[in-house]
């Protein structure tokens, strides 16, 4: 792929790359074809009974043509200092010119050329997957200005503006609806087919498809900038990058190189000094045969090409991979750590109760608590205020507002602070409350609370609590069927509630009530313990474990962006049975890559031993050897295509829970409408 050019728009980058790729590829074929029409001019002369020295001549012609590309890819390779398949390609057609095989060297040169031509047309097609995912976003949009609709470029879009999306068209960038309803097709982003219902309100994102309402969208994000723009040049960045396993192929193969080049030559010396001269004359076509077998060529795609592979079949379900070497590191995963609020939790609180100290009335309370969290953006926060909304509580302006780290926010409001946060926090502000606090603890064990102290009095706590995801213990137990040995719950939550998630899970130890460089701590003393460490988690706190992490995976197209940036691989829904799909992918592709290294090791050197001993130097059996080198090139790629739809019976599973879902939902009114129809009178 070429580089990036500097100041270029990212799209308008990937046209100008895709328009160059099928450039190159026209010129490729030209040159193929033209060096092909000689050779087949050759074999129409010799099959006619011509002299040698006439079909040699179109034969002599067409290799040159056809070596030219060998050429030009040996020479990258050498000044790289790193010769291979090309390298040893070139070699074979020249010495196969030197020896008089004309015809031989154009089938060979053709052979070799046609199979580097399959591999540029995947790439050039890798690089069109990229463009049809960058046409997701429509080139114009709808800008609405005092009223009125004015249509703009996509790349004249600005932050701030309002766009309105009409039913069946793609959003042009991410936003935040401001007026309308409808129901949003995101498949393009998070694999999921059934729609999301957006109002006002409601983050949408570029590419997705809005099919039933208009809606105005307020826009946050655009180009490169939003979702899908990174998806985008995620994929860019994984195609071009190579981990430690590719850069170790590509060095083996430079030392292949000259271990090929020896053995040739010994095959050549020792037939051209053998006493039987049919073996002499056959000196220098042995070692042509051995030049051509042993190519490294099938070695060296073993790793791309399941890669990319794999990552079409994370991409499909929407999983986002951010590097090769993730999915690498994913399949020696031998332990799991798991943050609880939003991660095995739904991370939607409700307020479960209210306990209000000794003299206090639980509606002041609430407003107390409502008045100190509403700047807040934490969850447990965002469910307060919504309880205080429900009870038609108007919350007071904050005139100050501060967050203390991992233990809880100040606010002041009407001249006075309150203090909503851990209950260890609120003893260190005024010890003399420590029984009050712990009596009220008392009350809501179990539940996630926020104990709240107006000044130095003590208001009491509200106690929260988190809905368990319906498949958390599925996920656990089916990471242990897939090799992981310790699962872990790192959480900042209260020890009673991590218990008692933990234990409905069946997790292996949990770590409690941590503050964020805890966290870290804690996954640090594992690491240097030789874990080998994934660690899933969505918000804020969870950034530096998940950087630290040998794989780290953030949550949903919900989580944080800190969250989202620090974790090498991105959810874009929150299923949490993506986790182990993740992990099955990764072992799959690992032992695919074996698979592929095992045949074409084997291929060259069951290959190298007939082609020394001479089993492949016949008059018939010359003609097979193009074909027995390409045939490390078409296992390597079909191997390589079984991951594409790896996981498609995931996705057919999840439409089946779906349609009995919807099934399970819609048998209640049936009912209730029958015993209506059924009712006398």
């Amino acid at each position: 792929m070429s580089e990036l050019t500097v100041g270029a728009r990212p799209e308008e980058q990937l046209v100008k790359d895709t328009s160059h790729g099928a450039e190159r590829l026209e010129r490729r074929l030209i040159v193929a074809l033209s060096g092909a029409v000689f050779l087949i001019v050759s074999v129409i002369l010799m099959v006619a009974g011509a002299h040698t020295d006439v079909f040699q001549i179109p034969a002599l012609i067409g290799a040159l043509i056809l070596s030219v590309p060998l050429l030009i890819g040996a020479y990258q390779e050498i000044t790289r200092g790193q010769p291979s398949s090309d390298s040893l390609a070139f070699l074979a057609v020249m010495a196969s010119l030197v020896s008089e095989y004309y015809l031989i060297a154009g089938l060979l040169a053709g052979f070799l050329w046609t199979a580097n031509l399959i591999l540029s047309r995947t790439a050039w097609g890798a690089q069109r997957a990229i463009r049809d995912l960058v046409d997701l976003t429509p080139d114009e949009a709808r800008v609405l200005e005092e009223g009125e609709e004015r249509t703009v470029s996509q790349r004249d879009l600005r932050i701030g503006q309002t766009v309105r999306v009409r039913p069946g068209e793609n959003l042009p960038a991410d936003g935040r609806v401001v007026k309308g309803s409808s129901s949003v097709n995101q498949a393009s982003l998070t694999g999921e087919a059934m729609p999301v219902e957006v109002e006002n309100g409601t983050e949408v994102y570029a590419g997705t498809t809005n099919m039933t309402g208009q809606i105005d969208i307020q826009v946050t994000a655009v180009a490169g900038e939003t979702t899908i723009g990174k998806v985008e040049q995620l994929i860019r960045e994984a195609e071009s990058a190579k981990t430690q396993k590719q850069e170790l192929i590509e060095q083996l193969a430079g030392y292949y190189f000259w271990v090929v080049l020896m053995i040739a030559g010994l095959v050549w010396f020792f037939a051209a000094k053998s006493g039987d001269p049919a073996v002499q004359d056959q000196a220098a076509l042995r070692a042509i045969i051995v030049l051509v077998i042993t190519c490294p060529g099938a070695l060296l795609i073993s790793h791309p090409t399941a890669m990319v592979a794999a990552f079409a079949a994370a991409a499909r379900l929407g999983i986002m991979i951010k590097q090769t070497r993730t999915l690498e590191a994913a399949a020696n995963v031998d332990t799991v750590v798991l943050d609880k609020t939003g991660t095995l939790t739904t991370g939607r609180f409700a307020v479960s109760r209210l306990v209000p100290a000794d003299g206090v009335e639980g509606a002041s309370l609430l407003q107390a608590a409502a008045d100190g969290e509403q700047s807040s953006n934490h969850p447990l926060a965002r469910s307060i205020l919504e309880t205080a909304r429900q009870a038609k509580m108007a919350m007071r302006p904050v005139e100050k507002y501060e967050e203390v780290h991992g233990r809880g926010v100040i606010s002041t409001v009407n001249g006075e602070k309150i203090y909503a946060g851990r209950p260890e926090w609120i003893i260190d502000l005024n010890p003399q409350v420590a029984e009050q606090v712990q009596k009220v603890e008392s009350k809501i064990e179990g539940m996630s609370g926020v104990h709240v102290m107006r000044e130095k009095q003590y208001l009491g706590a509200v106690g929260l609590e988190d809905k368990l995801r319906r498949d958390s213990r599925e996920v656990v137990e089916r990471m242990r069927n897939l090799g992981v040995r310790r699962v872990c719950i790192f959480t900042g939550d209260r020890l009673a509630v991590a218990k008692r998630v933990g234990k409905a899970v069946g997790v292996d130890s949990i770590e409690a009530e941590c503050l964020p460089e805890e966290k870290h701590e804690e996954l640090k003393y594992l690491i240097r313990k030789g874990h080998r460490t994934l660690v899933v988690g969505d918000g804020i706190n969870d950034g530096p474990i998940l950087a630290s992490a040998d794989v780290g995976v953030a949550m949903g197209l919900s989580g944080s962006d800190i969250a989202t940036n620090s974790a090498g691989v991105a959810l874009m829904n929150d299923d949490l049975r993506h986790v182990p799909f993740l992990l099955e992918l990764a072992r799959k592709t690992r032992s695919v890559i074996a698979q592929n290294i095992g045949i074409s090791l084997i291929l060259a050197l069951f290959g190298l031993v007939l082609a020394a001993t001479g089993v492949m130097t016949g008059p018939v059996t010359i003609w097979l050897v193009p074909i027995y080198y390409i045939l490390g090139y078409i296992f390597v790629l079909g191997n390589s295509a079984r991951l594409v739809r790896f996981g498609e019976g995931f996705t057919q599973l999840e439409e089946a829970r779906r349609k009995v879902e919807q099934q399970r939902v819609a048998k209640p009114v049936r009912q209730a409408s029958t015993s209506r129809q059924l009712a006398p009178g």
